[in-house]
């Protein structure tokens, strides 16, 4: 597999034109790799691409990844930022998720991390699930800060089509998730972190001043990137690349000599309402006039003529030629965002 992806990253040496801002090695627990092997695909990247000496560096780990010897081998290479995947601070919680790791481990790899040099970290949480009351979270979201981590990521449950919770939900073997409780949980957690100093910059990220995910924060404003390994996606601008979910199709592609991605060639509105989608959720909002310049005075008016639906609900804020989830918005996002979608039949 690290030979495949070291192959996939030569053979797209020409999507990528200046210098790589961003590393982000996730989409599982790349963690678990030997250093050779992380070493191998790091050298790779910078034989094929211009890096950026102050490139941002992430890689997502489980806690009980996080051992001293893992640090030390982390320590060697170029890695400058963990993504934590702690979700709680309750081990009854992380059973529930089935999740290998036990509380203290988390708390414990948080400082370990530090202690290790690695102080720019970034941890998920999850809330809205049926064990969580809005003390535990409160409490949650309060080690956290005493940790010091500057930056949260934080996701409300969801249930998926075809999962086990699914299925106990329908069996009636689990309580079903509650939206008003996901809300309210939601509002605590924006009350909380802001108070102690965080910035709400996208809805499911906050953070210390300076210290947003360079990563995510492109993504959102639209720019390029390349996506590297089984289920990748890449973003040109104009098209999407898909990589094959399965790692034995993605494997006999590339022993083909082969990219293994499916291209979507994305309409003038698949890339206004991903722009509307990505732009909204964020604290710099979505810009009228780039409306106007990139799609047209058509899509611009539309625009406005659906943003009156919004005027008496409290759920926007319109600052000239900007447009602002309000905080009352913000637990509206995605059903704001699809009003604002613009279909091609219309």
């Amino acid at each position: 597999m690290v030979e495949a992806i070291c192959k996939e990253i030569k053979m797209k040496k020409d999507r990528i034109h200046g210098q790589v801002g961003s590393i982000y090695l996730g989409g599982g627990t790349p963690s678990i790799l030997s250093e050779n092997a992380l070493q191998k695909i790091f050298d790779t990247i910078n034989h094929t691409f211009s890096v950026d000496a102050n490139a941002e560096i992430t890689i997502e780990t489980n806690p009980d990844d996080l051992t001293a010897r893992k640090l030390k081998e982390l320590k060697q290479l170029p890695v400058n930022r963990f993504s934590v995947g702690v979700q709680s601070f309750y081990d009854e919680d992380l059973i529930w998720m089935n999740r290998a790791h036990q509380a203290q481990e988390a708390e414990d790899c948080i400082r370990r991390s530090q202690d290790a040099g690695f102080e720019n970290l970034t941890l998920d949480l999850i809330y809205g699930y049926p064990l969580l009351t809005d003390q535990k979270w409160l409490s949650n979201i309060q080690k956290a800060i005493e940790l010091e981590v500057p930056h949260i990521s934080a996701y409300a449950l969801t249930v998926e089509p075809r999962t086990a919770l699914a299925h106990a939900i329908t069996n009636k073997k689990q309580t079903p998730v509650n939206d008003n409780q996901s809300a309210a949980q939601f509002v605590i957690l924006m009350d909380k972190l802001v108070n102690a100093g965080f910035e709400h910059y996208e809805i499911s990220n906050l953070a210390k001043p300076g210290h947003y995910a360079l990563h995510n924060t492109n993504y959102w404003k639209g720019i390029d990137y390349i996506g590297i390994g089984p289920s990748a996606h890449g973003f040109n601008g104009q098209n999407r690349y898909i990589n094959p979910a399965n790692n034995a199709s993605y494997l006999k592609a590339l022993n083909q000599n082969k990219l293994p991605e499916m291209v979507e060639e994305l309409s003038v509105h698949d890339r206004f309402n991903e722009y509307i989608m990505t732009s909204l959720r964020t604290m710099w909002g979505t810009d009228l006039q780039k409306i106007n310049s990139v799609f047209g005075k058509d899509f611009l008016e539309e625009t406005k003529y659906k943003l009156k639906n919004f005027e008496d609900k409290d759920w926007l804020v319109i600052d000239g030629d900007h447009i602002y989830l309000s905080q009352n918005g913000k637990l509206f996002a995605d059903h704001i965002a699809s009003e604002l979608f613009i279909l091609v039949d219309e």
